[in-house]
């Protein structure tokens, strides 16, 4: 049995060793947070020094990331740059291609024009018909001296008929008159008996069908085009080869393997003077 005093003295015991035990505890939890604190501060400066391992292993992932995407960002561009040459090169030959052929056919155009102008030209040179009959007079009267005082006369008037389109040559008219001149003095010097009547014109018969109908060639059953490559056969000669470059409602134009150009009129044709054939070779 203890007594009051001894109560007394028991619990300050206990009460001055509950004291210690918590200076102790507060003191081991300061030395604690002391000692985490420094490591933590330690490792800190480890990551900014550049040395720490959990900061060295992400970044060595993310640099070999990085590189992977910078390695096939450029091969990426490579090939970007690969594709827009070669689709410029595309550009530059397809416009090549396109000028070449829009000049061949610019070619083939007016050469087609140019042959059609001198078809059309040749035909009215032959087809003017002239008439003059006051040129008589007018010769004469250049026989006779001219008196300065006496009022010009009247100029006399030609009568020129033309048939078809016909072409005004810029000549004077007394050219005209000295070429018309020397006509007249031929055809006195050869007299009206030695001018021989020709005689009439027999239709010859066409052993051969041909004509042209818009731009193309009927002959002997078969029709022939612009551009199509035939064999040309005339007697007593080797048949030749030739490309269709014309065709006009008389004639028709070709050319042959060395580049010169020739023309074959529809009436030899008919007339069986030539013929032709398609060349499949």
């Amino acid at each position: 049995e203890m007594d009051d005093e001894d109560c007394e003295r028991r619990r300050m015991e206990c009460l001055d060793e509950m004291s210690n035990l918590e200076k102790q505890f507060t003191d081991l939890k300061d030395q604690l947070y002391k000692e985490r604190l420094s490591q933590v501060d330690a490792k800190l400066q480890e990551v900014i020094a550049g040395k720490a391992p959990e900061y060295l292993e992400p970044l060595a992932a993310l640099q070999e990331n990085m590189q992977i995407r910078t390695k096939v960002a450029g091969i990426y561009r490579e090939l970007c740059l690969e594709s827009v040459k070669n689709k410029y090169e595309c550009e530059i030959q397809a416009s090549r291609q396109h000028c070449e052929s829009e000049k061949l056919l610019l070619y083939d155009t007016v050469q087609s024009e140019l042959e059609e102008k001198i078809r059309r030209l040749e035909e009215d040179r032959h087809s003017i018909d002239i008439t003059s009959e006051l040129w008589n007079d007018e010769l004469q009267s250049r026989k006779k001296r001219k008196d300065p005082f006496s009022p010009d006369k009247k100029k006399p008037v030609f009568s020129l008929t033309f048939s078809r389109p016909y072409i005004v040559y810029m000549l004077q008219d007394l050219d005209i008159l000295e070429d018309w001149t020397t006509i007249r003095k031929a055809m006195a010097t050869l007299g009206p008996h030695r001018v021989k009547a020709e005689p009439p014109v027999k239709l010859e018969k066409h052993l051969h069908s041909a004509r042209s109908e818009e731009g193309r060639l009927y002959y002997d059953g078969e029709w022939y085009g612009r551009g199509q490559t035939i064999c040309i056969d005339k007697k007593d000669e080797c048949p030749t080869s030739a490309i269709i470059t014309t065709i006009n409602h008389d004639e028709v134009w070709f050319k042959r393997p060395d580049g010169s150009k020739s023309k074959l009129y529809i009436s030899q044709l008919q007339k069986g003077k030539y013929s032709i054939k398609h060349n499949h070779n």
